[in-house]
């Protein structure tokens, strides 16, 4: 029997609806076609009454299909067939409301609201068969002979009914999705530990090493991914041993999948790197499965960018952020031996730039730098741009940035941030002067104040405090001046031009670099030396590097080697040291401690300096003293 049945909207669509409040992944939901009506944004979303003809409910689009309203995809009076839903209740109305969390376009906008059920045409065993109407229909009991109610759309010449496009629609349809129309799969924000059997459809944007471990039952292996879902939403999925064996080589980073049967817990917040107080497990029976199809509806890596010259904030903290920038050099590979374990792994810098005019040193790390590091390498006199998701912000030369196993490193992105930031450069940023972000330190808040105003303390606050910095780096910063330099202590090394490490006189002249492996006809000079501070609580004796030093200085170590070597210029090198004492300077310091002959001293070392801002400078003091007046 070949009866020819034209549904427009689902009959009792909703109650079957209702009689399935929240479906799983394994209940076989009926086609239900529903019209949508009185179609209103709802904060982030869109609500709309649901109609089959004869019923209607409040509901509600989940934020995910906002872009389908926004893209005129779904429109008020269009008809979609529903493919995920949740029904809920208002507890305060005794009143049902449905959530749409998956659907499809069935026919577009029609003229009117579909609004009763007449009989329109009759089977092949003579049964009457009902049809919705339209609500402007003339009704005519003479006119039996039609063979089906025409339901014209807005914006089709060819008249076609809502049964015929749902049909065509359905039977178009690839096999893989319509094989995903089966599943019920579930957002990750609404994912808890006391649910049961979920699927989840989900891109892997992060993927890290396998790494190994060792503890009171013995060795294992462990590695972890980043997913996001459609809506954008992140969770960590971690896997051990047999199932980090397993899934290690399955999961790309960009691809989709879809997943089921693991577990999950609340996050370790100490640990956790993305947005979600839950954590996902997967063991050797979880269920992995590519959806090579449907990759489109799974956003890709996305960035929360930070310019360069706000990223003092960041310094040290459990924060990672994102970078954007235009190549201005790339350095050689080198090797960094491990004190952990003295293992040996590749480094690679490279500096960036962006439009706030300031540059960075990002140390890319393992792969990254034989990997992505060589390509940029290759290229580096095109100037790329590189955009780098989870970066660690520490305080080596100020301000400087470092890849972690689930750093993500993408050159010439083909993104709107990195067409802006190409525009910016070839008109005007080529051709501006740039200056180091740690170099550069403001006083105000926006750039950098956590780095100089942050935990603002004397020096007899860290001096006579001699247990500071005793399991970790102390950091804080002060004001105070630079006292007295000592003439003749050894203020520089020899280091290598390419890598900045020591170098030493090789075997018929020259330097060899042991970092580099190679001799070099000429070096450089580096400072490295100690220097008086005193403020008005007291003084202190801190470590100075080259960079630090040459603002203390304010000249290279090598233009101040040359006016001590000159014969009879002692005296302009004195009056150079001279000259560099009784300067006001902020201070960021770092506290630690060293043991020497058996007995723990207390180091200081300075990591950046600036000039006093006075202006700024009174501002604080005056925030200083309102806090002093409201705690009395």
């Amino acid at each position: 029997m070949n009866a020819a049945i034209g549904k427009s909207v689902s009959p009792d669509g909703i109650s079957k609806m209702l009689s399935i409040p929240k479906p799983d992944s394994f209940t076989h939901l009926p086609e239900i076609i529903l019209q949508v009506t009185n179609l209103e944004p709802k904060g982030k979303s869109y609500g709309f009454d649901a109609s089959d003809g004869k019923m209607k409910i409040k509901a509600i689009f989940s934020s995910r299909l906002s872009s389908e309203i926004l893209s005129g995809n779904i429109q008020n009076l269009c008809l979609i067939r529903v493919l995920d839903y949740t029904v809920n209740e208002i507890p305060s109305k005794s009143e049902k409301f449905l959530i749409i969390t998956k659907c499809e376009v069935a026919s577009p906008a029609l003229e009117k609201e579909i609004k009763e059920v007449v009989e329109q045409e009759e089977s092949d065993m003579g049964m009457p068969l009902k049809k919705p109407k339209l609500e402007n229909e003339v009704k005519s009991e003479n006119i039996k002979e039609a063979k089906g109610l025409i339901l014209k759309p807005k914006q089709e010449i060819v008249a076609k009914s809502a049964a015929q496009i749902v049909h065509e629609q359905h039977g178009n349809m690839a096999p893989a999705a319509r094989m995903a129309m089966t599943r019920r799969v579930h957002p990750l924000v609404s994912l808890n530990p006391y649910q049961g059997n979920w699927t989840i459809k989900v891109r892997v944007t992060s993927k890290g090493n396998m790494r190994t471990y060792r503890n009171a039952r013995g060795e294992g292996c462990v590695f972890n991914v980043e997913l996001t879902d459609g809506d954008g939403t992140q969770i960590q999925a971690t896997m051990f041993n047999e199932a980090a064996k397993k899934f290690y080589d399955r999961f790309e980073l960009g691809k989709v999948y879809y997943i089921s049967k693991g577990t999950l817990r609340v996050a370790n917040k100490q640990f956790k790197t993305v947005q979600n107080d839950y954590e996902m497990t997967l063991n050797e029976n979880s269920e992995v499965e590519e959806a090579s199809d449907e990759a489109a509806c799974i956003p890709e890596t996305k960035f929360k960018f930070v310019p360069i010259d706000q990223l003092g904030p960041y310094v040290n903290s459990k924060d990672l952020v994102d970078v954007i920038g235009i190549v201005q050099s790339v350095s050689p590979t080198t090797s960094i031996r491990r004190k952990s374990n003295n293992e040996t792994v590749p480094k690679r810098d490279i500096v960036v730039a962006d439009e706030t005019k300031k540059t960075v040193v990002v140390s890319l790390w393992n792969e990254l730098a034989t990997s992505v590091g060589q390509e940029l390498h290759d290229i580096a006199d095109k100037s790329p741009v590189v955009a780098i998701k989870s970066l660690k912000v520490g305080d080596f030369q100020g301000i400087s940035l470092s890849t972690l196993g689930k750093s993500i490193v993408q050159v010439n992105p083909v993104i709107a941030e990195s067409e802006k930031l190409r525009n910016w450069y070839d008109s005007e940023g080529k051709e501006t002067s740039m200056a180091s972000v740690g170099s550069g330190l403001s006083p105000s808040t926006k750039s950098g104040a956590r780095s100089m105003y942050s935990d603002r303390v004397s020096l007899s606050h860290i001096t006579s405090n001699p247990s500071l910095g005793e399991d970790k780096p102390a950091f804080f910063s002060i004001k105070a001046y630079i006292s007295f330099i000592k003439p003749d202590q050894t203020m520089w090394y020899r280091a290598c031009k390419t890598c900045n490490k020591k170098v030493t006189d090789a075997l018929g002249g020259g330097y060899w670099c042991e970092g580099c492996q190679k001799n070099d006809a000429e070096c450089s000079l580096r400072y490295i030396m100690v220097v008086k501070v005193s403020d008005g609580s007291g003084e202190g004796w801190v470590s100075a590097f080259n960079e630090e030093a040459e603002k203390i200085i304010g000249c290279s170590a090598d233009e101040l080697d040359l006016l001590k070597s000159q014969i009879g210029e002692e005296n302009t090198y004195q009056q150079r040291l001279k000259e560099a004492t009784w300067n006001l300077h902020l201070l960021r310091i770092s506290v630690s401690q060293n043991e020497y002959n058996n007995e723990k001293r207390q180091r200081m070392t300075v990591r950046a300096v600036a000039p006093v801002d006075f202006a700024a400078e009174s501002r604080f003091l005056l925030e200083e003293i309102s806090k002093m007046k409201g705690s009395q």
